[in-house]
This record gives C-alpha cells, sequence and structure tokens, in this order.
C-alpha cells in the first residue's frame, strides 16, 4: 500500500456499536438460560427499537425480519456453549476486531476464520457466516428503521473523499477513487474478506474505498494476514504514520524501448523494514504484473521516453534537465500522473542509453 487513508468518524459505526451489544450482551449471555426476547436489548434502547421494528411490525422487510431471525438463531447456538468457549468466542471477535494489532501480526490478537469455528462448532459457524456475510448490505442498512439510527452509506463516502482528497487508490496509486464531482462512489473492500472473517463485516476500520481493479480483479477474497506459510503481516488502510515505498526499476542491456515486455523490467521495493507488508501487498494486489504491465504500455511508459525525448527538442533541454524535473515532481507530486513509476522508470531508461538523443538536436 502507498500510502495509507486518513480514519474518518462517522454516524455508520453506531452499527458496529449494535453488532458489539448484540455480540457482548445478548449471545454471549445466552446460556444464563433466558428466553430471547426484546427485553435483552434494554441496555441500548436504539437497537431495541430496531429490533423490535424488526421483529414484531407487520410492515417490517424481509430483509429486517431476517436480521432478527439470524441473531435469534445465533443466540440459541451460543446458549449451548460452556463458559470456556465463550471466552473462546470472545477472545476472537476482539481479535478479528482489533484491525491494528491483525495486520501486524501480533501474537496477542487472537485471530478466527470460519473454518477454524466450524472444526468444533458447525452449525454455530454456519450461522454466523449467514449473518455477518449479509451484514454489509444495501437491502439491510437502507432500511428506514436502521438507516434513521446510522445514517447511510453515500454520506459516509462523501465524508470520507472530504477528508482524503488525493483522488487516487491508495492500493495501487494507478488507478483514480472517485471523489466529490461524481455522482457515483467506490465499492468499499473488506479488507479481511467478510467470505473469511466473522465479527468484521461492518468495522470502517475493516472497510477502505478501492479502485475496480484492486478490489475487484486481483484482491477479490485473497487472505491479507494468511497465505500458505501461516499468519503474515499487512499494511493496515488507517495507519496512523506514514509511510513511503521505494521502488528502483532496472532495465535489461540493450533493450528496445519499442519492444519493450515485463521480463525486460526488473523492480525492488523498499525500505526493508517493511519488506513483509510490502511483499503481501505486491500479492494480494498483483503489484508487479501491473506496474511492469504500465511501464509497457504505448500510452505509458513508452510514451513516458517519447515525451522526455520530444520536450529536449523542442525547448532545447538535455534528459538531465528534464530528468531533474521530473524528480521534483515525484516529490512534491508522487501520485500525479503516477510520478511515482515515472520517475524510476526515466532514470532506468537513462541508464541504459534510452533517452539519447540524435546529435542533430542537441546544443
Amino acid at each position: 500500500m502507498l500510502f495509507p487513508y486518513i480514519y474518518v468518524p462517522h454516524q455508520m459505526e453506531k452499527m458496529q456499536t449494535f453488532i458489539d451489544f448484540i455480540f457482548h450482551e445478548v449471545w454471549c449471555k445466552a446460556p444464563i438460560g433466558l428466553v430471547f426476547h426484546p427485553d435483552l436489548f434494554d441496555g441500548d434502547p436504539e437497537l431495541k427499537e430496531v429490533m423490535v421494528e424488526f421483529g414484531f411490525s407487520a410492515q417490517a422487510a424481509e430483509r429486517g425480519k431476517a436480521f432478527y431471525t439470524d441473531v435469534k438463531a445465533i443466540y440459541k447456538l451460543f446458549a449451548s456453549l460452556s463458559p470456556q468457549e465463550i471466552v473462546q468466542f470472545k477472545r476472537w471477535y476482539q481479535g478479528n476486531n482489533d484491525l491494528e494489532k491483525v495486520l501486524a501480526n501480533d501474537p496477542a490478537a487472537h485471530l478466527v476464520r470460519y473454518a477454524d469455528i466450524a472444526v468444533a462448532h458447525k452449525n454455530l459457524g454456519r450461522q454466523l457466516a449467514v449473518f455477518f456475510k449479509g451484514l454489509y448490505s444495501q437491502a439491510l442498512l437502507d432500511l428506514a428503521a436502521l438507516r434513521a439510527k446510522i445514517g447511510d452509506i453515500d454520506d459516509h463516502y462523501q465524508t470520507f473523499i472530504s477528508t482524503n482528497k488525493g483522488g487516487k487508490c491508495p492500493f495501487c496509486g494507478i488507478e483514480d477513487i472517485k471523489g466529490p464531482n461524481s455522482t457515483k462512489r467506490e465499492a468499499y473492500d473488506h479488507y479481511l474478506p467478510k467470505a473469511l472473517y466473522p465479527f468484521n463485516s461492518i468495522n470502517f476500520r475493516n472497510l477502505a474505498p478501492a479502485c475496480h481493479e484492486c478490489k475487484s480483479t486481483y484482491k477479490l477474497s485473497k487472505d491479507p494476514v494468511h497465505n500458505g506459510a501461516g499468519r503474515r503481516k499487512a499494511f493496515n488502510p488507517y495507519a496512523t504514520a506514514a509511510h513511503t515505498v521505494q521502488i528502483q526499476i532496472t532495465l535489461l542491456q540493450h533493450v528496445d524501448i519499442d519492444k519493450l515486455t515485463p521480463t525486460d523490467v526488473k523492480m525492488e521495493f523498499s525500505p526493508a523494514v517493511l519488506a513483509e507488508e510490502i511483499e503481501t501487498w505486491k500479492d494480494v494486489y498483483g503489484i508487479e504484473e501491473r506496474y511492469k504491465a504500465k511501464l509497457c504500455g504505448e500510452n505509458d511508459g513508452k510514451y513516458w521516453v517519447t515525451q522526455v525525448l520530444d520536450e529536449c527538442q523542442s525547448y532545447d533541454k538535455q534528459p538531465a534537465d528534464i530528468l531533474n524535473m521530473r524528480t521534483q515532481q515525484a516529490q512534491s507530486r508522487p501520485y500525479a500522473d503516477c510520478n511515482f513509476l515515472r520517475r524510476p522508470f526515466l532514470e532506468a531508461c537513462q541508464q541504459v542509453g534510452l533517452l539519447k538523443i540524435a546529435p542533430f538536436f542537441q546544443r
């Protein structure tokens, strides 16, 4: 990830507060033996109003009825858990929602997937999956009884982009993020995929706008914190400390710019202190493939070379002069016009002699 978003508080966080209450104050107390009833929600009057509407109103929408039914079904399954199992579920719930620790691969975070729950609690795992996979859905979040309490996702997006104004996807840096002048918005990506992880599908620390290529072409349901070897570190989309990923590009000697292919390009990423996070990022978002494809594109990398040579001829400059200007641009606006890629690529081109200008045009 090239840079983190700034986290933006919003009314929609109340939905996670509702889920916190349901988990801790209702489900985890199910073994006490009380009959499932709206009075179980007395501790959160606004949530109780929603549950009464969804569970007992003749006008309740089907999606609202399903929400009530799912909460009740999970309550009944929790009722048979032992005290030790309740403690374990509490650890899992806390772990899956402590994104900062999870992404840092902190062993104190007790991360759990549906597959892990199903080992000992097959039916409960299945019911939790139904509930949490369907939690982040317009069919539910747009219901009037709920929207009146938590606001709506479109307003969250407008608030979000009014703070995060860069206009570029931080997961790749090469695609745009729709801003305030667009009538549409980007989809929110579940960073820990909702297909794999329970408990955090409406936690906005786990929801981040991403471009279509990052979300729907490359990441899909890839797991940023697990691979075949086990747990791994990943960038935090809402890290409070900024970081900078440096990219060094090397081209094969005697390469022909008109015939440049990805195999002619070598990329190295730094700093070393972020090596594990960088490897995860490259794996999840197909970064090297996408960057190399851009460098080899007729209207991207190849055009950047042509542009430098044209500017040298038009303005009586040397390639070094243009590269100095590109360096300054990359330092001040690294994500404008892909400067973070263009600068190291042009430097690599200069190293292999691709930016030589014909003697006729030299001063």
